[in-house]
């Protein structure tokens, strides 16, 4: 494999299981404000956009609306208390951290693109003690605009050192796979993370059930790519004939 591949990854429901941490936050703002907490398994439909979203389904799950003013006080204080706590309940899903070495001992650059904002993800990769494994780490706020929007993913890969042609993205939702579509990178999903709808309903290159698929399946990706470009360049666009076709 190229030096310049580079895997991205998702963190929250791909790298780890955050939801106790980051369900017992919610719950700790909520219950401040008179709103029924909600249980650890409600995680799969809520968690996937970030601090504020969360709050914001917290709410709607009581059928109650938060004005933007509230949202945001009440986000400080829910991030606050989860990085207070960010690995209180946190582990890194069976298979990461052999994946990890696995994916370094092939050359490979990894990094992590995530909804999560950009210092928490930091402290809690390096509570687990994996941040030294990646070469770059995007939050929410990093490039001032989250996942799906494309920015994210083209400017970690190109911070990570890697080339776009060559980065896999690896998640669990279908913003993972929005990301990585208009990016125009192939997408790899683990189908234990959290959303609501089967990831495989939701159109992957490929989907896994463990972690220690991703390297078999980011290889077939990767080749397949290598053929259609070689494809590509045996056999060039006709320019003459594009000309004629084409004449202004």
């Amino acid at each position: 494999m190229s030096a310049a591949t580079t895997l991205v990854f998702d963190l929250d429901g791909t790298l780890a299981d955050t939801a106790p941490d980051l369900m017992a936050a919610l719950n700790f703002v909520l219950k401040r404000e008179g709103v029924a907490a909600l249980p650890v398994a409600a995680a799969r439909r809520l968690l996937g956009a970030g601090g504020r979203a969360l709050i914001q389904r917290g709410f709607a799950e009581a059928g109650r609306a938060i004005d933007a003013e509230t949202l945001e006080r009440l986000f400080v204080d829910f991030l606050a208390h989860y990085n207070a706590h960010i690995a209180d309940g946190t582990q890194l899903y069976p298979g990461v951290v052999a994946g990890l070495d696995r994916f370094a001992a092939a050359g490979w650059r990894l990094a992590v693109c995530t909804n999560k904002m950009e210092k928490s993800s930091k402290l809690l990769l390096d509570k687990l003690g994996v941040l030294d494994r990646f070469a770059f780490v995007c939050g929410q706020d990093t490039f001032g605009i989250g996942k799906p929007d494309p920015k994210p993913f083209v400017e970690t890969v190109r911070a990570a050192g890697g080339a776009l042609e060559r980065a896999v993205m690896v998640g669990d939702s279908k913003t993972d796979i929005a990301i990585a579509r208009a990016a125009g990178a192939p997408v790899i999903c683990v189908d234990y993370g959290y959303t609501d709808v089967p990831v495989a309903e939701l159109g992957p290159d490929r989907v896994v059930s463990h972690f220690d698929a991703v390297f078999a399946a980011a290889a077939e990706l990767l080749d397949a790519a290598d053929v259609e470009l070689d494809a590509h360049k045996s056999n060039p666009p006709d320019r003459h004939c594009e000309r004629q076709r084409n004449p202004d």
